[in-house]
């Protein structure tokens, strides 16, 4: 039976999927390093979700990180992704409609605990061409709205002025590749 996981999950548990992530926030937590995943048997898994989880990981880490959930993938599997998108906090910030300060979480991360810093940001074509370097087949767009977890929400969803999902700006790349 194949697997859907949900990495770096903190304490949003989606049912359906084992829930993982590096600490034991929650006790529905398969806990592990989303960066190794050496709890899961390669080839086992359908779906990778992974909601602004890509970011903490370095420049020189995230083809390494890719390469490992590549592997947990069968064939024809999915890997999507939610990243902060660097053209939206760019533009808003230049706009002047919204401070550096305003802009901090997106870039840096919430800072709340060791592994909540951000080390790298994209935009949807740097991360297409890393993810299509590292031996995904094809990436697209895809619409929280209309996924088995989009009553779950988290930073695929994010919008500014926060929560005005109908007008607001969305602030994520949402993007899946397929293996």
């Amino acid at each position: 039976m194949s697997k859907k996981l949900h990495l770096g999950c903190g304490t949003r548990i989606i049912p359906g999927f084992i829930n993982v992530d590096i600490r034991q926030v929650h006790p529905e937590i398969h806990v592990d390093n989303v960066a190794t995943l050496e709890t899961i048997e390669d080839r086992s898994v359908e779906l990778i979700y992974a909601s602004h989880v890509l970011e903490h990981f370095g420049r020189y880490e995230v083809e390494k990180v890719l390469h490992c959930w590549l592997s947990k993938l069968c064939k024809g599997g999915i890997l999507r992704l939610s990243v902060p998108n660097l053209r939206k906090v760019a533009s808003l910030y230049l706009s002047g409609e919204y401070s550096a300060e305003q802009m901090y979480g997106f870039l840096y991360g919430g800072q709340m605990h060791d592994f909540d810093f951000h080390k790298i940001i994209f935009d949807y074509e740097s991360l297409e061409r890393i993810l299509k370097q590292v031996g995904f087949s094809e990436c697209r767009l895809w619409d929280w709205h209309i996924t088995e977890h989009a009553s779950y929400d988290d930073y695929s969803q994010a919008y500014l002025p926060h929560m005005e999902k109908d007008a607001g700006t969305m602030m994520s790349v949402n993007l899946e590749a397929i293996k």
